[in-house]
């Protein structure tokens, strides 16, 4: 086979010599190689160091160079371009000229300023296109975008919690600034066990063999589902095979996958608390979600079995966002329901956090058969990890099985082993008992501060979790002005966004109308900086109350506040509108 027509790779460039070993601008055989993904075949003949500059300037002006990146060693990419140094050397030589690089000793050549390229004009945009786009709602993640474009202040977010939330809602509120972070579902990151991980991890990787560094089982490695059975035995109460545990990342995807799998069963909907998550709900989709009440029990189950649902996925243990945990006689009405052809999903998303007595044994532990089981180490660790894990009755385990397998393969190893060996080594319990410390002294200081400045609010659910829900307006649910009320939460969460600090409306987990509440998270932030968030809101509420003025002048003596203790006056009613944002 005659390889010398034909073949880029082995046409020769050559300049004004000759010879294999190439001097100035001439070289042997060209080669492409890895920087830039350069082929010397593409350069014209005599021209390589113009052309070598050229390519070096276009991926500077284009980004794949940024300012700061170091550019190889002469030598080495010589080397691998097959070309006489003298070439890269000239390359270098007038990207630094040009002002675009610079050597740095024995840091090397670094690129230090872009060239200017003129941007072609942009795209005339037809009339229709613009009307559609001012037709479009206004969502949260659009909010965002005008953030990004017009300016980085949180001043100039108005209106993220009052549009209507969007599937990337909570991408929107992680990466709008504020000084004090209160929205739930954060541990204590600051907390989070950096020595023992790495310990942990130098210990795995020093027994790793090769072989493990290959692709496993989908269900996640058998150390770690051993580690999840014990785990799971010990603090939930829940008896269970390693072969019962499937590894997932986090409760998202264990949500995603039962989704796809009750789909192919033919379940169209599955019910949820009322209020509940809104995150929840959106991993739910495209299946139904009727809501069903909360009360201070816990979910209704007459109120369940009256919407026909299938399916309901709970939080029994700590219920998001009311807080109540789920009472023996409700747990009896459900096991009813359940062994009546019913299917429960548990979200077991923060058990392991309570502050005056045990928490409540899992419902898994009660029926396995009727119970998909999903808990992470989210609440715990961190969410970063994104892992977690999934028990599911024996008829969906296969299917669920496949569906990770399609997904993904499987979860990332290494992670999953370093888990295990925190979960069995006792690293894990060792945390958990110090963050619970921390968790319970910065909800007494979140309560402390409500009842100081928010007397006429209500805290609700027990001592545990990561958040508190407290509400507003008594006075107007007793008057059954309970409607005129709705949402009007999200205006205090903007106006709380525009002081720099960051809460959730309690309006973005109901699908029914409901008093005007917040949700507010404390694990993550400390004492100084949830009692300074808390005044904030305190005044925020005061300045958003038309009564304030009515309320301050005819006060002239001590009242009680509603729920969380004892408050100087009468507690402002929260009456919001959009116009009396400050």
């Amino acid at each position: 086979m005659n390889r010398s027509i034909g073949s880029r790779l082995d046409r020769s460039i050559s300049g004004s010599g000759s010879g294999s070993g190439g001097g100035g601008e001439g070289g042997g055989g060209g080669a492409a190689v890895d920087f830039l993904q350069l082929d010397v075949c593409d350069a014209p003949r005599g021209g390589l160091s113009e052309w070598l500059a050229r390519q070096i300037r276009s991926a500077i002006a284009d980004g794949r160079l940024a300012v700061g990146s170091r550019l190889p060693a002469t030598r080495t990419l010589a080397g691998d371009l097959r070309v006489s140094r003298g070439v890269v050397t000239e390359a270098y030589r007038r990207l630094t000229e040009d002002g675009h690089v610079a050597g740095r000793g024995r840091a090397g050549t670094v690129v230090v300023a872009v060239p200017h390229v003129a941007k072609p004009a942009a795209p005339r945009i037809p009339a229709a296109a613009l009307h559609a786009s001012a037709a479009a709602p206004r969502t949260a993640s659009t909010v965002v975008r005008e953030k990004d474009r017009g300016g980085s202040s949180a001043a100039a977010l108005p209106g993220l919690f009052t549009a209507p939330p969007d599937l990337g809602v909570f991408d929107a509120i992680r990466s709008a600034p504020a000084r004090i972070d209160l929205s739930p579902g954060l541990p204590d990151l600051a907390a989070f066990p950096r020595a023992a991980w790495l310990r942990a991890e130098r210990s795995v990787l020093a027994g790793l063999s090769p072989s493990d560094f290959g692709y496993g089982d989908p269900r996640g490695t058998p150390a770690l589902r051993t580690a999840v059975a014990h785990w799971l035995s010990r603090y939930r109460g829940i008896p269970a095979d390693p072969d019962d545990v499937m590894i997932v990342n986090g409760t998202a995807q264990a949500l995603r996958l039962l989704v796809d799998v009750l789909r192919a069963d033919g379940i169209s909907e599955v019910a949820v608390e009322e209020p509940g998550s809104l995150g929840v709900r959106q991993h739910l989709r495209p299946l139904g979600t009727p809501p069903v009440p909360v009360d201070a029990h816990g979910i209704r189950v007459d109120a369940l079995r009256a919407t026909g649902a299938p399916a309901v996925l709970l939080t029994p243990a700590h219920q998001f966002p009311t807080g109540v945990v789920l009472g023996g006689e409700r747990r009896r009405e459900l096991m009813d329901w359940a062994r009546d052809g019913g299917l429960v999903i548990e979200d077991d998303y923060d058990a392991e956090h309570r502050y005056d007595r045990p928490a409540v044994p899992a419902l898994r532990a009660l029926l396995p058969e009727h119970v998909c089981y999903a808990g992470s180490v989210s609440k715990l660790l961190a969410p970063a990890l994104r892992l977690g894990w999934l028990l599911a009755p024996a008829a969906y385990r296969d299917a669920l099985v496949d569906a990770k397998r399609l997904i993904d393969l499987g979860s990332a190893a290494l992670p999953q082993l370093v888990l295990a060996d925190l979960m069995e080594s006792g690293g894990l319990e060792r945390h958990l008992r110090l963050i619970r410390k921390h968790h319970r002294r910065r909800r007494d200081a979140m309560i402390a501060a409500i009842r100081e400045h928010l007397p006429g609010a209500v805290v609700h659910g027990a001592a545990a979790g990561l958040h508190l829900m407290i509400t507003f307006g008594a006075e107007e649910r007793a008057a059954g002005q309970e409607g005129a009320e709705d949402a009007k939460d999200a205006v205090l969460a903007d106006a709380a966004l525009a002081h720099g600090v960051k809460v959730h409306p309690l309006s973005w987990h109901t699908q029914r109308p409901h008093p005007p509440g917040i949700v507010l998270g404390y694990a993550a932030s400390g004492t100084a900086e949830i009692a300074e968030g808390v005044a904030v809101l305190g005044r925020l509420v005061q300045a958003l109350s038309p009564h304030r003025a009515a309320d301050t002048d005819t006060d002239t003596g001590t009242g009680t506040g509603t729920g969380t203790g004892t408050g100087t006056g009468n507690a402002p009613r929260l009456q919001l509108s959009s116009e009396a944002l400050p």
